[in-house]
């Protein structure tokens, strides 16, 4: 048999171990990322998505998971909260308004349009956070802390 052709029988098989494997019935310990999502993006979807990360200083894959857990636990359980995180930012903003209204106007200056837009942005970016905690201190006393993460 020449160098070059090589038989089946010749060819070494090596054994390779998974790169994470656990006895039946153990589960992987609280933290440690043993499960994968994909999708398929387009190579300009992959470029948007790549200048974002690299914006960040972040690794592609750290910004894609940072994302989706961010997203993911900001969106509202159920209908219920989420009309209170907007009845949350209504008031939020109104009692705002009215304080910096009656503090501009005490001072003789008028309220500035970039002051509105600051409260409504601050509103906005709390709201769901904010109706998580109510929720929470209105179920603590009853023993149903829902356990959202902040």
């Amino acid at each position: 048999m020449s160098n070059k052709a090589v038989s089946s029988r010749s060819i070494r098989r090596i054994q390779v171990a998974p790169q994470f494997s656990l006895p039946f019935g153990e589960e992987a310990k609280p933290g440690f990322r043993t499960k994968t999502a994909a999708t398929r993006l387009t190579p300009d979807e992959l470029s948007e998505i790549e200048t974002a990360a690299e914006g960040a200083g972040q690794a592609l894959s750290e910004w894609l998971r940072a994302t989706a857990l961010r997203t993911a636990r900001q969106r509202p359980a159920d209908p219920a909260e989420l009309v209170l995180a907007e009845v949350w930012a209504v008031r939020y903003a109104l009692l705002n308004f009215f304080h910096v209204g009656a503090q501009a106007a005490s001072e003789g200056r008028q309220l500035m349009p970039d002051s509105i837009l600051k409260i409504r942005d601050e509103a906005d970016a709390r709201k769901v956070q904010q109706a998580r905690k109510l929720l929470d201190d209105f179920l603590a006393p009853q023993g149903m802390k829902r356990g959202w993460k902040q």
